[in-house]
């Protein structure tokens, strides 16, 4: 088991916040301790509305953690790439800061799931894309993508990236909620595993259907294996 691990998608609105509070909770299931970490969010006040999310979907409380911001160090009003966001406040991003939160979360709970903004080369400063950041701090990283119109250009793209900077890619969460067309399903499918062993990655693609589906069937998200292996 390892201790932090990055959440990312091919795009915005494609699921990551739904898989990495599915992903804590089917830990929580298994008796780790665990809790998620948003890296920036913008279009709120507050408590980040991820994190809400976050909890909701593990059926657990707010932390403490959560109400002190160090779950989510920097939450901006204007719904806009973060960096953004943070000039029309006159705020600065500092990476130490959330370095840092995550560091004393690392601390408490066995694992850490961190939860990008937008896709792998949002800007999180004028300097610095959060896959600037996750390079920096090399963790390991699940991708989250689905079958629809243009994923399988911007997962390969996504691929080659994480690739290219050396990281580690420990597979992608599938989301296929709504999708009625099952030759394209099934076809993305495979040209994504096709990919992870080209690039060298784990093989591993685990689907993410309704999160009602979830809830019918008193299951838990098949994805204990993205955590089954060595890594940061």
């Amino acid at each position: 088991m390892f201790s932090v691990t990055c959440i990312s998608g091919i795009d915005t609105n494609i699921g990551k916040t739904m898989a990495t509070g599915l992903m804590a909770r089917a830990l929580l299931s298994q008796g780790v301790s665990v809790i998620t970490q948003k890296i920036v969010q913008t279009g709120c006040t507050g408590i980040a509305e991820d994190i809400l999310q976050h909890r909701k979907l593990m059926r657990v409380e707010l932390f403490s953690d959560d109400e002190n911001g160090l779950t989510c160090p920097y939450v901006f009003r204007k719904p806009c790439s973060p960096h953004l966001a943070a000039e029309l406040e006159q705020v600065g991003i500092d990476t130490d800061t959330i370095t840092l939160a995550t560091q004393r979360l690392a601390a408490k709970y066995d694992h850490v799931l961190l939860e990008g903004a937008g896709g792998l080369m949002v800007p999180l400063t004028s300097e610095m894309t959060f896959l600037d950041y996750v390079q920096e701090q090399n963790y390991s990283m699940i991708l989250v993508s689905s079958p629809r119109l243009g994923s399988i250009n911007h997962t390969l793209s996504a691929l080659e990236l994480i690739k290219s900077r050396g990281l580690e890619c420990r597979g992608i969460v599938y989301n296929n909620y709504g999708t009625s067309d099952k030759t394209i399903l099934d076809d993305s499918r495979k040209v994504f595993l096709h990919a992870l062993r080209q690039y060298g990655f784990s093989p591993l693609v685990v689907d993410m259907a309704a999160v009602e589906e979830f809830e019918e069937m008193a299951t838990n998200m098949d994805c204990l294996q993205f955590f089954k292996t060595k890594g940061r």
